[in-house]
């Protein structure tokens, strides 16, 4: 046992150690090929992400990101691909825009109304996927990416003056939440960390009890290994493929909150965009793991705000976005590589012990003989 404990620990840290090494050695090839000096670069990075500001733009920046992974993470237990949580997350947040501005409710009541809304309307359009796929056997990945341009179209359809927004200067945004419903911010120095990180938070926590603790995580989690042997077992599997897309989608709606409720206060033609597909990497980041995503969306928040000072000191500004993708890349291959020893340590340990039984018997037969 205590052998196994051993092994099963060594495999757990080689992956990220093992990530980790290469994208240092293959980001600092990168930056050398550019006739910079590497190690500068990651010097910056550090010196210049430690700074207090950084450290608070960082956790702002982290939360939606989070937010958007653990909506892909679900559709990936179930072995579905939802690649709409973009569109699903933007016109969730715009919806929920619309009604938060058009109200003057007290906070307490319209803030958790906005956010409803956003969850209601990320599970609607996230669950029209799931429908297809059961009634039609659409593919999930086709009919979210045409939901992301539908919802993109849908959203700059209304986002003009006189429909559901109004013109301020240059921009088209949806009509200021009160400020009695902005949502809190925890005091910190320079500047404050965003309130809805409980949010994140309170998401990371369901997500791992749900899917790991409760009998519908192990029928989600069983219909995604293996369809035929989880509906040889009585599970449903087109309801199951229908529940983790509206969840999928609920987690989705979430992803603009940080943003419409303690950042802008209205959905404009700047708010963010992309962070669905960031959401992404993050998840195969993590590893579909709610601790593992956390680190994930922290680490890209870090390089987002440690690229813009590679810049000033003269590095190219592709450079983080190399990065990214070279961290991504070497995590999911490192953790396949391990895996695969893990197994044939595995079949060799077996294999061993088959042998030193079959060597056991033999000398009892010759013993009896």
């Amino acid at each position: 046992m205590r052998k196994f404990d051993k092994d099963r620990l060594i495999l757990a840290l080689g992956a990220p150690l093992l990530a980790i090494v290469a994208a240092l050695v293959i980001t600092s090839g990168v930056i050398m090929t550019t006739g910079k000096d590497p190690f500068h670069a990651f010097y910056v990075m550090i010196d210049f992400g430690s700074k207090s500001d950084s450290q608070v733009w960082i956790i702002n920046k982290a939360i939606p990101y989070y937010l958007s992974a653990v909506a892909v993470a679900i559709g990936f237990r179930m072995n579905l691909f939802n690649i709409g949580v973009d569109g699903q997350y933007r016109i969730a947040a715009f919806f929920a825009a619309v009604v938060g501005g058009a109200l003057t409710l007290p906070g307490i009541i319209q803030i958790p109304l906005v956010i409803l809304v956003a969850m209601l309307v990320g599970a609607v359009w996230s669950g029209i996927a799931g429908l297809l796929k059961t009634t039609r056997g659409v593919s999930e990945v086709v009919t979210t990416i045409m939901l992301n341009f539908i919802a993109a179209s849908t959203v700059g359809f209304f986002l003009q003056d006189g429909r559901l927004a109004v013109k301020d200067g240059n921009l088209f945004h949806t009509p200021d939440i009160p400020s009695s419903s902005h949502f809190f911010l925890v005091p910190t120095q320079p500047d404050p960390v965003y309130g809805t990180i409980v949010i994140g938070v309170l998401v990371g926590a369901a997500y791992w009890f749900v899917l790991g603790r409760t009998r519908f995580g192990f029928d989600l989690r069983a219909v995604g290994r293996s369809e035929s042997a989880a509906s040889a077992s009585g599970v449903s599997v087109k309801r199951m493929v229908v529940t983790s897309m509206v969840l999928s989608g609920v987690v989705a709606g979430l992803v603009g909150m940080p943003t419409l409720l303690n950042a802008s206060f209205n959905y404009g033609t700047d708010f963010p965009a992309g962070i669905g597909f960031t959401g992404i990497a993050i998840a195969l980041l993590g590893r579909n793991h709610p601790v593992g995503m956390a680190l994930g969306a922290l680490l890209w928040g870090f390089l987002e705000r440690t690229g813009t000072q590679l810049e000033f000191e003269g590095y190219a500004q592709e450079i983080v976005g190399v990065m990214q993708g070279v961290i991504v890349l070497c995590v999911v291959i490192a953790y396949e590589v391990v895996r695969r020893y893990g197994l044939r340590m595995q079949q060799r340990q077996v294999g061993e012990e088959l042998a030193a039984q079959a060597r056991t018997s033999e000398k009892k037969a010759e013993v009896s003989a």
